[in-house]
């Protein structure tokens, strides 16, 4: 049975703040290894890093340098893509995966002249459904780092991404799609979507409050920090949240 770990908004940075996102992925990751069986990959879902710059990403390659399992990385607003492409060697921010029994296709949100907000635009939606046409028969997860819906929390929504509809379009026309995984909330949230589910993850470093007045501004909150765990038997999934704070669950070094 296929395992996904899905982890999100690491913000891994330098300087005097660096230690406590460093510390927050690398207990994800290491939560990850001691699942048994171990899952078949790890998707990172956006804000890899705080402040996109290139040392940043020399954290972040150092510490996915020797990790045993793929890790697929996400890029969000947070994120510089050229420094991110430049850092692991990706020819594209958007690509697909392709495992003998599931797809990831991974999706390019970032776009700095919207501020915080994410954009697809049509090229790239054009490129999703190419994408996921080529293997029908086989369980899909389209990763993102936006959500494209509002979840009723003002100061997230108006930073969504800005085509979710084009995004539903695409994915309704893909019954083999089983999630769509996306980040940025720093929260858990689940909501369905174009025919299927939209799973957000919390982030490994810090959460965002449940404000759910107008008005009221983002702020953080010391909640548990944890991933999503997907769980795929046949065209069926389900999802675990596993926390990696405020808990004695084992973990595995690397």
């Amino acid at each position: 049975m296929p395992l996904i770990a899905h982890l999100s908004d690491p913000h891994i940075t330098t300087g005097p703040l660096a230690a406590e996102p460093a510390a927050g992925l690398y207990r994800a990751l290491t939560r990850v290894l001691a699942l048994e069986p171990v899952p078949d990959c790890v998707v990172i879902t956006g804000d890899l890093v705080d402040r996109g710059r290139e040392g940043e990403y020399d954290v972040l390659r150092d510490l996915l340098r020797r990790y045993p399992v793929p890790v697929h990385l996400v890029p969000g607003n947070h994120d510089g893509k050229a420094a991110l492409q430049q850092a692991f060697g990706l020819a594209e921010t958007s690509y697909a995966a392709e495992y003998d029994r599931f797809t990831v296709v991974v999706l390019d949100s970032l776009r700095p002249e919207l501020g915080d907000a994410g954009l697809l635009g049509d090229e790239q939606l054009v490129w999703l459904d190419e994408a996921l046409g080529r293997r029908t028969g086989v369980p899909a997860f389209v990763c993102l780092h936006h959500p494209p819906v509002r979840v009723g929390v003002p100061g997230m929504d108006t930073i969504r991404l800005v085509d979710g509809p084009g995004l539903a379009e695409v994915v309704r026309r893909h019954p083999h799609v089983v999630r769509v995984l996306a980040g940025h909330l720093h929260r858990v949230v689940t909501a369905g979507f174009a025919g299927t589910v939209l799973s957000v993850a919390p982030s490994t470093y810090r959460q965002v409050d449940l404000g759910l007045r107008e008005g009221r501004p983002v702020s953080f909150v010391a909640e548990p920090a944890g991933f999503l765990l997907h769980r795929l038997e046949g065209e069926e999934c389900v999802t675990h949240l596993v926390q990696i704070t405020h808990t004695g669950a084992p973990v595995t070094a690397y």
